[in-house]
């Protein structure tokens, strides 16, 4: 399980990173760190990367228990958009939820990024275990 969370952790860095920059592009990075009262960039950033990695090391942790990436992503992508930007992100800036807007445009491009996050995580999980796989074959001969 040590090498499935430590792999995840690598998951939310990259998936954190490309989605980060894709945050940073649509103006949303200082939205995150106002949820700390703060308005940096740099804040922002640091909060989103431990967010990331928390759900990447999550993600590890359920594909100990699944060889089924794809379907693991989807649910995964879904629990995470519910989860971030639909109850706790718009709590933390006093919104109250949006689950009520679930369904509306913006919501649902947010529910596309985080299926790409969550995809992003199941390829370098992927990737991860199958250079392990390599260098265990390499190693035995």
């Amino acid at each position: 399980m040590s090498r499935s969370l430590k792999i995840g952790v690598l998951g939310g860095v990259v998936g954190g990173i490309i989605f980060g920059i894709m945050m940073q592009m649509m103006g949303m990075i200082p939205m995150i760190s106002i949820m700390v009262g703060s308005k940096s960039i740099a804040v922002g950033w640091g909060i989103h990367m431990i967010i990331s990695i928390i759900f990447g090391a999550t993600f590890g942790y359920l594909a100990t228990f699944t060889k089924r990436m794809f379907i693991l992503s989807v649910i995964y992508g879904i629990m995470i958009w519910i989860v971030g930007p639909l109850v706790v992100m718009p709590l933390m800036l006093g919104m109250g939820t949006m689950l009520a807007h679930a369904f509306e445009p913006q919501q649902l491009m947010s529910l596309m990024t985080h299926l790409f996050f969550s995809f992003v995580i199941a390829a370098t999980f992927k990737i991860a275990n199958r250079k392990t796989v390599e260098t265990d074959v390499n190693v035995t001969n």
